[in-house]
């Protein structure tokens, strides 16, 4: 039972990660194909697009942890873009939408032929695919009678396993009992930390880090002055 949550507590934490992943890939990808596709005239629709793209790195990892998605993305984000945004339940995808609008805006001024509008639109379709995926890994979480019933079967397992040491002197039943109890017990713990990893926690996916590494590489592709540096690890971890 404990080596059944602990693989499945890691998928879902590796899931995560590799949506994150996906994030990273496609965010530079949108980035590249207007640069390269869309008309030089149109530099400053590119640049907002960009930097919309930022924000809504930020303002997912935000939502994610339930905290307040708008923060992150002020300073990203012109005063109608977050306007628009802050109307809305689901604010990254409506940031993600505004993008979407843009980019056909561009198609219906010829800035864009078909069939590089296509590839962008399958672009922003990968990263919506990859928040909803974000989503369900947070709103699906393990029932709540199993994780009891792996607990009461650990102590259950501890007590009997007491009670087998029992012919052993004291001094050497309780050292055992006690490290082969907190084996047990520290692996279900880490089980139960792995399978959140959205939780605004030490063990989450390094979601912000992420996004300043997303913010970085975007801003260079876009020619930006202003460019910040890799977020440090907050001690042993980075967030």
């Amino acid at each position: 039972l404990l080596s059944f949550k602990l693989s499945q507590s890691y998928d879902r934490w590796w899931e995560a990660r590799k949506v994150w992943g996906m994030i990273v890939n496609d965010s530079r990808t949108l980035v590249m194909q207007l640069l390269a596709f869309v008309d030089k005239e149109h530099k400053q629709e590119i640049q907002q697009i960009g930097l919309r793209q930022v924000a809504w790195c930020f303002g997912l990892a935000n939502s994610l942890r339930k905290l307040d998605p708008l923060h992150p993305m002020k300073q990203h984000l012109n005063a109608e873009d977050l306007e628009a945004a802050s109307k809305h339940v689901n604010i990254p995808l409506a940031v993600l939408q505004q993008t979407n609008l843009q980019v056909a805006d561009l198609y219906r001024k010829d800035a864009l032929h078909i069939y590089h509008h296509k590839q962008i639109e399958s672009t922003i379709t990968r990263l919506c695919v990859s928040m909803g995926a974000a989503e369900r890994i947070k709103g699906t979480v393990f029932p709540v009678t199993y994780r009891l019933f792996l607990r009461l079967s650990i102590f259950v397992f501890i007590f009997t396993f007491a009670i087998a040491l029992d012919d052993l002197r004291i001094y050497s039943q309780v050292p055992i009992a006690v490290t082969i109890s907190s084996i047990f017990l520290l692996l279900e713990k880490a089980a139960v930390q792995m399978q959140d990893p959205f939780e605004n926690r030490p063990t989450d996916t390094a979601m912000n880090t992420i996004s300043r590494t997303i913010e970085i590489n975007i801003k260079q592709l876009l020619d930006e002055t202003e460019v910040p540096k890799p977020l440090p690890n907050e001690g042993f971890y980075a967030m």
